[in-house]
């Protein structure tokens, strides 16, 4: 077992606990960004109750680059600490399953398009007439209202058209993903912070509510300045590489061996203690670098003098040098350095949890950490309609014969 990863954990043991071990969550919708936030409720101790379509699921199940055993990677990680319930929601039968079961429910969570569950009668006030208190996610492209609520929207196009593609990559080459869904991921942190704030709302009014996040309105609450750059500095951000305009030095700068460091000195105490940690005292005075206006007019320069510099030293020694002076920097990880970092280690950041198909399984640990109700990760991803009958016999109390005629009929 490497280093950073803790103690694997049983997927069949523990009870839940956590901050949130007194709610209930229905999770419809699939693929990444209702599931995320199902995912961080469940994080924190929410009951999970995921609901797929009997003998596919959700795409999710298929997802990834690496498929070991044929099974998607990404899985486990996504639909962790979750149930898994099979229910046809397109059809009538299953619909009022699934209207039975968010009746029991705190919290539902949504990604279909706008306009889905009002045609299969599981619209929010529809099912608020059964459960005045229950609050509904909805996370969407667009949002559930406005000319462009009714479109098919992906995360990729509400990144563009939230703003930050444009400012993602180097300058003069086409606009860049990130390398993550960060559009999906944040609009599900949107619809998770919205959920909570209804819960804590409900505590006083003894009603639910709505809570309608979209993808393209979750990157754009993400951009910082933009807009009054734009309409009151008429200044239009561009994409930039790896450097912050007028800020330096924030760079990527080589080391003996071709491996790369980040180092953040921008600030004028510490830009004054890298100076001195090159034995370069003489940047500190020197007009072109004084202070952090000359410094950000001099960019360039001064990132060619520092990467003079760091190319002459090995990765390690580097570090320890500008650790040692109280410089911010970094490597820029892979996986392969979080699995081999003691303070990953310490943290709990990387945990294994048992898995059927693969032994056990690593992913990242719950963020934030909180003093008194951590989180936890109690299992991975379940196997399709693992959790039917724990449902549907014990919550809604199905008996056996009927559940073996929903099975069946493809309802389940």
């Amino acid at each position: 077992m490497n280093a950073a990863a803790a103690t694997a954990v049983d997927a069949t043991a523990g009870s839940t606990s956590g901050p949130l071990s007194d709610l209930r969550v229905v999770e419809m919708g699939q693929l990444l960004a209702g599931p995320f936030c199902g995912q961080l409720l469940g994080d924190f101790g929410a009951e999970v109750i995921k609901l797929e379509p009997p003998g596919s699921g959700d795409p999710m199940r298929q997802w990834g680059r690496e498929k070991p055993h044929g099974r998607s990677l990404w899985w486990p990680v996504v639909a962790r600490n979750k149930k898994s319930v099979t229910c046809n929601l397109r059809d009538p039968e299953g619909q009022q399953l699934a209207r039975r079961i968010i009746a029991e429910a705190d919290i539902v969570v949504e990604n279909f398009r706008p306009g889905t569950l009002e045609r299969w009668g599981l619209g929010f006030d529809e099912l608020r007439k059964d459960n005045p208190g229950l609050i509904m996610a909805r996370v969407s492209g667009y949002g559930q209202s406005g000319p462009y609520s009714s479109r098919a929207g992906f995360g990729s196009i509400g990144e563009a058209m939230g703003g930050i593609r444009y400012v993602t990559g180097d300058a003069g080459m086409p606009p860049s993903r990130s390398g993550i869904s960060i559009g999906d991921s944040l609009a599900a942190v949107f619809a998770t912070v919205g959920v909570l704030a209804a819960i804590h709302q409900r505590e006083r009014s003894g009603r639910g509510q709505l809570v309608d996040s979209a993808i393209y309105e979750a990157v754009l609450g993400m951009m910082e300045s933009l807009l009054p750059e734009w309409e009151i500095g008429g200044y239009q951000r561009e994409r930039t590489g790896s450097v912050l305009p007028n800020i330096a030095p924030s760079n990527v700068y080589p080391t003996k061996g071709d491996e790369m460091i980040l180092v953040a000195a921008n600030q004028d105490t510490v830009f004054a203690r890298l100076a001195t940690a090159m034995g370069r005292d003489d940047l500190i005075t020197n007009p072109r670098y004084r202070d952090h206006a000359s410094r950000g007019e001099n960019m360039v320069e001064l990132d060619d003098v520092i990467a003079d510099w760091t190319r002459d030293h090995g990765t390690e020694e580097l570090l320890a040098i500008l650790h040692e002076a109280g410089v911010p920097a970094g490597r820029i990880y892979t996986a392969r350095d979080m699995f081999a970092d003691p303070h990953f280690a310490a943290r709990d950041a990387i945990v294994r949890l048992a898995h059927p198909d693969f032994g056990e399984i690593p992913m990242h640990g719950v963020f934030p950490k909180l003093s008194e109700t951590p989180g936890s990760v109690r299992h991975a991803g379940p196997q399709l309609g693992e959790h039917n009958a724990d449902i549907y016999h014990d919550l809604l109390g199905v008996d056996d014969q009927a559940l073996a005629d929903l099975t069946e009929r493809g309802i389940i």
